[in-house]
């Protein structure tokens, strides 16, 4: 590594689901699409590089292979605790893409919260509740682990 480069937690998640196919593979599996042709249908991801991501994603403990059919053997995918935790994650793109990319037609799904209204996530403190709005975060980088 460069001394540099600034080592960081989203360099090392961009590692893990940083492509397209791959956010776009669990995407659709929040959206309730289990089996690989779905999968494969609304993603428009070529059979061999999704194929590839489910792969990884099962390997690193974020998507769980179900069979569902023994002859001949056929597997449903479903997110583990921790494909669940990226659910902020594809929420805030999304929220980014109907806000700045939908263009004139507007945004092609609508997410509703239980409560009724249209869901648009935000980020709030864990600590205090508070919304954050830009500027409020401060970076504090940490002291470099003893050798």
């Amino acid at each position: 590594m460069k001394p540099d480069v600034r080592e960081c937690s989203v360099a090392r998640t961009l590692d893990l689901v940083g492509t397209k196919w791959t956010l776009l593979a669990v995407r659709e599996i929040l959206l309730g699409s289990h089996r690989f042709e779905e999968i494969a249908r609304y993603t428009g991801a070529p059979r061999d590089i999704l194929t590839d991501r489910l792969r990884r994603l099962e390997a690193e403990g974020l998507v769980a292979r179900v069979q569902y059919e023994e002859r001949p053997p056929r597997f449903e995918y479903h997110l583990t605790d921790l494909g669940r935790s990226l659910i902020p994650i594809i929420a805030t793109l999304r929220e980014f893409g109907d806000r700045h990319l939908a263009g004139s037609d507007g945004p092609p799904i609508r997410l509703e919260h239980s409560c009724g209204a249209t869901y648009h996530p935000v980020m709030a403190c864990a600590a205090c509740g508070e919304v954050v709005r830009r500027g409020e975060v401060t970076v504090v980088d940490l002291p470099a682990a003893a050798s």
